[in-house]
This record gives structure tokens, sequence and C-alpha cells, in this order.
């Protein structure tokens, strides 16, 4: 079985449960060599979003987002929700020890990192 991915927001480690496909296994190679740390920028009041550098295997489906929801866009940018959308994504994953509020709370106060190892 692979090692699971840890990550934190900011300085905050985050539970989050994995989705089992080929996005969230080719984040893994990509943090086999040390964490991955993404610049995030707040984005429409609902949502925070930085680039991977590269492109990761994307199966983009219509998705309504929850807060917690960690989603691929555009191949090679991840998407952190503290609000919901409507939008084609990769689902990687849910954040699952974080209420909405507490995902508001992260997310919702200007620009942050997300470090996934």
């Amino acid at each position: 079985m692979s090692p699971t991915l840890q990550a934190k927001i900011g300085d905050t480690p985050v539970q989050v449960e994995w989705e089992n496909n080929e996005s969230v296994e080719a984040l893994k190679k990509l943090c086999q060599n040390g964490p991955l740390t993404i610049r995030m920028s707040m984005y429409g009041g609902l949502e925070q979003v930085g680039s991977i550098g590269q492109s990761l295997p994307a199966n983009d489906r219509q998705t309504t987002t929850q807060a917690g929801d960690i989603a691929l866009y555009n191949s090679d940018q991840i998407v952190v929700f503290y609000g919901s959308n409507s939008w084609a994504y990769t689902m990687l994953g849910h954040v699952s020890d974080k209420s909405a509020q507490e995902m508001a709370d992260l997310l919702g106060n200007g620009d942050t990192l997300l470090t996934i190892e």
C-alpha cells in the first residue's frame, strides 16, 4: 500500500480523506523527494487556488463542491474550498477534521500556503 499524503494549511495540519485515483497517485509521486508547498490565492470568496507547477492526470466531472473539498482544476492547479461552487473538477480529497466554519477561518482571511507531503 502506498504512503498516505499529509497536508497543512498555513501552519495548521488537516486530516484529508484522499480519493483513490490517478491524480492523487501522481501527487504522491511529486511529494516523494520532499514536501510540495503551493502558494494559494483567494478566489471568488469561496476558495483558495494555487499552481502545482506541472500538469497531473485529470478526470474532470461536473461537481458541486462543499467546504473542505480539495480538487484539481485545469490539470495544474489545486483548489481548496471553504464555500460551494459548481464546476468541472477532478476531486482529490476532502478535509475531514474541520467544519465549514473552521475551513472559512483557515482560508477566508487572505492568501496562504498549502503543504502536502
